[in-house]
């Protein structure tokens, strides 16, 4: 068997071992996160919530997960990855559950802020985990994969937080919202134990692996690039804040259609919860297909640069369209989905970029750093659109101010590019 019938079979015997525990555990670090989205259909009129609190609510998630993200990536290689993963999804699925119990603004700006902290590092962590295992020429599919959890997450839990609220409402006197976080929390925990059973913290600690397919995926995996001694060199990178204000704007647009795709569709005219979820599926069904055959033309062709920029572009003017026909369900349905396709595409191949820059340890922080930064925006989009909402009873402007948002992204991505090799001028992604 040659060395390329080799990785072609150490590569399939990873994906099996560790892509679908990671890929199931970030379905539900993403519904964990937007299920409020749903629950806001019910909740918000229980409560006497406005939509200038529900979007501060659902954005101050991102505060907790800004402040506390590059601690725990920094942790995560001297802590080791079961233990890391294991802490977060146990924290994260006992604080996602808790939400059950808000009565008051206070107590959902306190909850939301800690899922946020609980949760902190678990993507990122993830995104370093995967270098450990893959090699650069295997990113962009991998990251495919498992980037699947925010789509499957719309698919899936769209109809299923809608089945939820709807089938249990007033059940032992709970509201249908309050089942929805319970039931969607606790598997979280349970997640949380099995981590330890089913995650090695570096390859070289995998029993199932022998010492010659532990070689030759060292090998494998040590590509060249820029390396990096500690965290205060990472800091000093100039292309770490432009990944991270590119970053930014790609958050914005994705947790704009996140969270207030439901109220989007409502707004519509669909009144019944049911169908809203089912018609929330809409535009992730077709983005689980686009995103796995772009990231492999992405690999294919070793170009990440237009694979970011040119998507980031069309989903800015998609969600700018949207907006024309407020009310028309059809037609507000293709652009919004035309939106959600386009900006997860350009999501999923932005985290094949990263791991050509930064090498070593300190790529945990480098990875962290980026995503603090962009993860800002799942603060800004929806508390910018709540309070716009609140004013003009549209989401209308919000909307806008985002499609500007991915434009602007678009041209930070254009201007990424690769780092020159000694001798040689620089050349694109």
């Amino acid at each position: 068997m040659n060395t390329t019938e080799l990785k072609s079979k150490l590569y399939k015997k990873i994906s099996w071992r560790i892509l679908p525990f990671l890929l199931l555990c970030y379905v539900f670090a993403y519904l964990d996160r937007v299920n409020i989205g749903f629950a806001k259909l019910q909740m918000q009129s229980d409560l006497g919530f406005s939509d200038a609190v529900y979007g501060l609510g659902a954005g101050v998630f991102f505060i907790g997960y800004a402040l506390f993200e590059v601690p725990s990536n920094l942790l995560l290689p001297k802590v080791g990855a079961r233990k890391t993963f294991s802490r977060i999804l146990i924290l994260w699925g006992l604080t996602a559950t808790c939400m059950l119990f808000v009565t008051n603004e206070m107590t959902f700006y306190v909850l939301r802020f800690l899922l946020g902290v609980f949760e902190a590092g678990f993507a990122p962590g993830m995104i370093f985990y995967l270098t450990y295992w893959y090699g650069q020429d295997r990113m962009a599919g991998v990251m495919a994969t498992v980037m699947l959890a925010a789509p499957l997450a719309g698919i899936f839990g769209g109809p299923l937080s809608a089945w939820i609220m709807s089938s249990f409402h007033s059940m032992s006197s709970l509201a249908g919202w309050q089942w929805m976080f319970l039931i969607e929390g606790l598997p979280c925990v349970i997640l949380g134990i099995m981590a330890l059973y089913v995650l090695a913290d570096r390859p070289a600690d995998a029993k199932w692996l022998n010492d010659e397919e532990k070689k030759l995926l060292m090998q494998d995996t040590n590509t060249s690039g820029v390396q990096h001694h500690s965290f205060k060199e990472v800091i000093k990178d100039p292309r770490v804040f432009l990944l991270g204000a590119a970053y930014f704007t790609l958050i914005c647009g994705i947790y704009t259609l996140g969270f207030w795709l439901p109220t989007i569709i409502r707004d519509a005219g669909v009144a019944d919860v049911m169908s809203i979820g089912l018609y929330s599926a809409i535009p992730y069904i077709i983005t689980v297909i686009a995103m796995q055959v772009y990231s492999r033309r992405s690999d294919r062709l070793a170009e990440r640069r237009w694979h970011t920029a040119i998507p980031a572009l069309v989903s800015a003017i998609a969600l700018a369209t949207a907006t024309l026909f407020n009310g028309q369900l059809a037609l507000s349905m293709i652009f919004i989905t035309v939106a959600t396709v386009s900006v997860w595409m350009a999501y999923t191949v932005f985290w094949a970029i990263p791991s050509q820059h930064f090498k070593g340890s300190a790529a945990a922080g480098a990875i962290a750093l980026i995503n603090t930064i962009g993860l800002l925006g799942g603060f800004f989009s929806p508390t910018i659109i709540g309070y716009t909402k609140t004013l003009t009873n549209s989401t209308q402007a919000g909307l806008l101010v985002m499609a500007v948002l991915l434009v602007l992204g678009s041209l930070l991505l254009a201007l990424n590019r690769k780092p020159a090799a000694v001798g040689s001028s620089a050349t694109a992604y």
